[in-house]
């Protein structure tokens, strides 16, 4: 492998590690199902049917993923979540 090659590759795993961040969405008893999915379209882009998903799993599983992507792009996002009254995190 040249030394141009072993750059490339090297590049690119930096590339796949930074993009690695998540919004994760926890469970509360507090917001009602149609509010989490009108912000999760409103703050994170989903399609209605990905909301209700993310809803669901919430609910059901306490916590899920609902996007991921570079911090800069997820941290409005995030608060967006947090100003909406849902409880939200980047990791």
């Amino acid at each position: 492998m040249s030394s141009k090659e072993k750059q490339s590759e090297e590049l690119l795993l930096k590339e796949d590690i930074s993009t690695q961040n998540e919004i994760i969405l926890f469970n509360d008893d507090v917001n009602t199902f149609d509010h989490v999915i009108e912000t999760l379209i409103y703050a994170c882009d989903h399609t209605p049917e990905q909301a209700e998903q993310c809803s669901l799993i919430v609910h059901y599983k306490g916590k899920c993923t609902v996007k991921t992507g570079l911090y800069d792009d997820l941290k409005p996002r995030c608060s967006m979540l947090v100003e909406a009254g849902l409880s939200a995190e980047i990791v």
